[in-house]
């Protein structure tokens, strides 16, 4: 698979998720884990789509495919978010540490591991460390804000089509009180 590299802007916050770690780390997966692993990269995925979508951030989701013999290695889009699958012999550690250098420091990047060796490497080379707790609690941030906006949003639309109703009964009001 030849890897095309993305560009990245300068005014545009990255968020890199190590994938297997953060699967690995919250509760919600527990029961993914053990019965269905490729449901609960999925559920991940969704989950971070809601989140890229409410916060703005690219958020590029690696996992690990070092184990995979002769794996090529994958990348794609996935509703707004960027999944990639390492090649053979890559971890998801590598793959990001890699991107990190091809950013620079003069980006808005976070990366998200509770992998201690990771965090390190991250602020070495300019990005900032998120745990996998702290981006859960984010995401329980986002998803909240989602819903407040969703019954914000049915509340407006509510309002909107009570007032179309009154306008029309006064529009009837009028024709019948003058029909010239």
């Amino acid at each position: 698979m030849k890897r095309v590299k993305p560009y990245y802007r300068k005014k545009r916050a990255y968020l890199f998720v190590d994938g297997y770690n953060i699967l690995n780390s919250w509760s919600i997966f527990e029961r993914e884990r053990e019965e269905d692993f490729e449901n609960a990269r999925k559920k991940l995925m969704d989950i971070l789509v809601d989140y890229a979508h409410y916060t703005g951030q690219a958020v590029i989701l690696v996992f690990d495919g070092y184990k995979v013999k002769k794996n090529p290695g994958e990348e794609f889009h996935y509703k707004g978010i960027q999944v990639v699958f390492t090649k053979a012999m890559q971890t998801a550690d590598h793959y990001i540490e890699q991107e990190l250098t091809l950013i620079g420091r003069h980006r808005n990047v976070r990366v998200a591991t509770s992998d201690s060796m990771e965090q390190q490497m991250i602020l070495s080379r300019g990005g900032k460390r998120i745990s996998a707790r702290e981006l859960e609690v984010e995401v329980a941030h986002a998803k909240e804000g989602l819903v407040r906006r969703k019954r914000q949003l049915k509340s407006e639309s509510k309002v909107n089509a009570w007032e179309e109703e009154t306008l029309e009964s006064l529009k009837d009001l009028k024709d019948r009180l003058d029909p010239h």
